[in-house]
């Protein structure tokens, strides 16, 4: 399996030849290094409404025929749009071709504002996102505060590879984050949603350097981990 960090909150899962996205905000993200008309992700993974996670979907899915997986009234929004979108929720889990899935809570907010009109849609619970494939799992824990559970959740899962907000002001900053690392045990840590906006700048390689002996990498856009 190989992973690749793309700047904010967009990772790239490459697994049983299946190319999947997880939350593809790349216009207008300063911080990502693709190229919104060049990515052709058969799924995509969403983990809440916001706009920036949210991102490029629509265009995305339509132009490729992208699978997409999002908690239900988020998944509900995009099948307006026309796009093939499968509901969860948190707690829920389910095997798909490309791998198991299973939505976790993050204590946030999720909705989605219309650009072309100022609408702000509601689309339910946000939620962070436990993958597994090829004997690996990965947890992109979304946009989220710290909460006693996620000890839980490290405990009943073997976490390979974790993906934590750090940015602070709208999920954790980098002590509650190195607290959630603490719980949840993986064997590797990359830190997201930081310096995207100067509001959420912080240091990375300072944060995983605060996490040791837990290993990890504050990865530059485009860098990829094999597991």
């Amino acid at each position: 399996m190989k992973v690749t960090y793309h700047g904010h909150s967009v990772v790239h899962i490459e697994t049983n030849g299946k190319s999947i996205l997880i939350d593809p905000f790349i216009t207008g993200n300063g911080a990502c290094d693709l190229e919104a008309d060049k990515v052709k992700p058969d799924v995509i993974l969403l983990t809440h409404g916001h706009n920036d996670h949210v991102g490029d979907t629509v265009d995305i899915a339509k132009r490729n025929g992208s699978f997409v997986v999002a908690p239900f009234e988020l998944a509900t929004y995009l099948g307006w749009q026309g796009i093939d979108a499968h509901p969860m929720h948190i707690g829920g889990a389910h095997t798909f071709e490309f791998g198991w899935v299973k939505l976790t809570q993050a204590f946030h907010g999720s909705a989605y504002t219309e650009e072309e009109n100022g609408n702000i849609v509601y689309t339910g619970m946000p939620a962070g996102i436990l993958f597994e494939s090829e004997g690996k799992t990965v947890y992109h824990m979304g946009d989220t505060g710290l909460y006693s559970d996620m000890k839980m959740i490290g405990e009943r899962n073997n976490i390979d590879l974790l993906f934590v907000p750090i940015g602070d002001n709208f999920t954790m900053g980098p002590e509650d984050a190195k607290q959630a690392v603490q719980w949840t045990n993986p064997g590797y840590v990359v830190p997201v949603h930081y310096n995207t906006f100067p509001l959420i700048n912080q240091d990375g390689d300072a944060f995983v350097e605060s996490i040791a002996p837990t290993k990890g990498k504050a990865l530059s856009a485009g860098e990829s981990i094999e597991l």
